[in-house]
């Protein structure tokens, strides 16, 4: 990966406190996982800044790379990497996700479990 990849991906991890990266857009995912993803932040009210993955090959490969982790979608908060998928739906349905962004100070609207 080269240093202006890393150097783009971590600008775009510091950019906001919660990122995305996904397959397609919030409205319009590319990807059952990355919809989920989405869902997800959307139900508990969590503005969040999505990167779409497949507009650049570059940051699609060095994500993984980035984080060491093989599969998109991508969840960062507040610049550190929480995990895929899996990772947030098991943490939305036990409440370590709202969880995390009241720890974190994020504001969201939902702080009930799935």
């Amino acid at each position: 990966m080269s240093d202006s990849t890393t150097a783009q991906i971590k600008a775009e991890i510091d950019s906001a406190d919660v990122v995305l990266f996904m397959k397609g857009t919030p409205a319009a995912p590319q990807c059952g996982f990355s919809m989920q993803v989405c869902q997800i932040l959307g139900h508990v009210g969590v503005p969040f800044k999505s990167v779409n993955v497949l507009a650049d090959p570059f940051i699609r490969d060095g994500i993984k790379a980035y984080s060491q982790w093989p599969t998109i979608p991508q969840l960062y908060v507040k610049g550190e990497f929480i995990g895929g998928c899996d990772i947030t739906r098991e943490m939305f349905q036990s409440g370590e996700l709202t969880a995390l962004f009241d720890k974190e100070g994020i504001p969201h609207a939902q702080t009930a479990k799935a």
